[in-house]
């Protein structure tokens, strides 16, 4: 039976409520938050304090490219969460010495390692829905990149040296989350009555995971004993396609939303001159084919905790709204009788 089942609270690993989190970003603040709400002492680990902490995290300044500094950060936790990135145009060349450096941590004060990964690793698998069990089998230098990460961590765990637990999730979206493939160029493009810019085809099956949901998954393999040892598709709203997402979108703006489809040839045109268009053409076999997570190993394990996507768009539509000067918020252009909530547009595909 899962905690959710029996009404039980899982139990913190270990006997020090301390929770060391690393990265203040969208997720790591999230995860932060909900840690120090269920009761438990939060610090959390950046080079720049963040703008706002919650009540009961702390924040300790430190810069994780520095592994004598990464440990000194981690002292005392009995769970540290890595929620680290690097910047796009040099991630296989600087993401693998600071995850190194947070499992050194780790390893030091004898915590639990949760890690956060993406999906990279698995690489194109012909719109085959993607399990824990999948091969790592990724052909590009990012994909190999983060497979030999997670290689390097179920190692350290072989060995004996860390306990781990490895969540995944797709691509992000959600309140202040802007630079993503489901951020600025779709939420505020529409709040502004601008068209949405998205890479390949609208019309494929394309899971996008809520950085609430996200947090709280992360949270859960921390706190709960039969996460450690295991990789987790981390929980999150439905699977539809994109141009449903977009529907959705439209629904809370009020008015139309037209896509500027940018082709994958484009930006691999453009990556011959540009490392972020070299990058984003590098994997752009997400959008060129359905690309489904499948929850099902957390959901019967600890129980459904993914937000509704029609809440989660709602959600990140009203904190872009209120970001954007009231002079660009456009008015409904639907003609009467059809808003996408009077035409029931948005058709689900097979969910998780």
């Amino acid at each position: 039976m899962t905690a959710s089942s029996t009404g039980a609270k899982p139990e913190p690993v270990g006997d020090d409520p301390l929770h060391v989190v690393f990265g203040a970003g969208q997720v790591g603040m999230s995860l932060a938050t909900r840690l120090a709400k269920r009761g438990f002492t939060v610090r959390t680990v950046s080079r720049r304090r963040p703008a706002v902490l919650a009540n009961g995290v702390d924040w300790w300044c430190a810069d994780v490219t520095d592994p004598c500094a990464a440990i000194d950060a981690a002292r005392g936790a009995s769970v540290v969460y890595q929620c680290l990135n690097a910047p796009y145009t040099r991630w296989p060349e600087l993401f693998p010495p600071l995850q190194r450096n947070v499992l050194a941590a780790a390893e030091g004060t004898e915590a639990l390692l949760v890690t956060l990964e993406n999906l990279y690793g698995y690489g194109p698998t012909g719109g085959q829905p993607m399990t824990e069990d999948l091969p790592l089998a990724a052909t590009t230098s990012k994909g190999r990149t983060r497979a030999a990460m997670t290689a390097e961590l179920l190692a350290a765990a072989g060995a004996g040296r860390v306990r781990i637990a490895i969540g995944r999730a797709s691509d992000f979206f959600g309140p202040g989350v802007t630079g993503t493939t489901l951020g600025a160029r779709v939420f505020a493009n529409a709040v502004a009555a601008k068209r949405a810019d998205f890479i390949g085809n609208p019309n494929l099956a394309h899971t996008y995971s809520y950085v609430p949901d996200i947090a709280t998954g992360l949270a859960t393999l921390g706190t709960d004993e039969r996460a450690v040892g295991n990789v987790w598709h981390l929980p999150g709203p439905e699977t539809v396609t994109t141009r449903a997402v977009l529907d959705l979108v439209a629904a809370d703006v009020d008015h139309t939303v037209a896509i500027r489809n940018v082709p994958p040839f484009a930006y691999r045109a453009l990556g011959l001159v540009n490392p972020l268009m070299r990058g984003l053409a590098e994997m752009s076999y997400q959008f060129e084919q359905p690309f489904e997570l499948d929850t099902t190993k957390y959901q019967s394990t600890f129980g459904a905790a993914g937000t509704p996507l029609a809440a989660a768009v709602s959600e990140t539509v009203s904190w872009y709204l209120a970001q954007a000067p009231p002079a660009s918020r456009q008015k409904s252009k639907f003609p009467a009788g059809q808003h996408p909530r009077d035409l029931d547009s948005v058709a689900s595909t097979k969910g998780h």
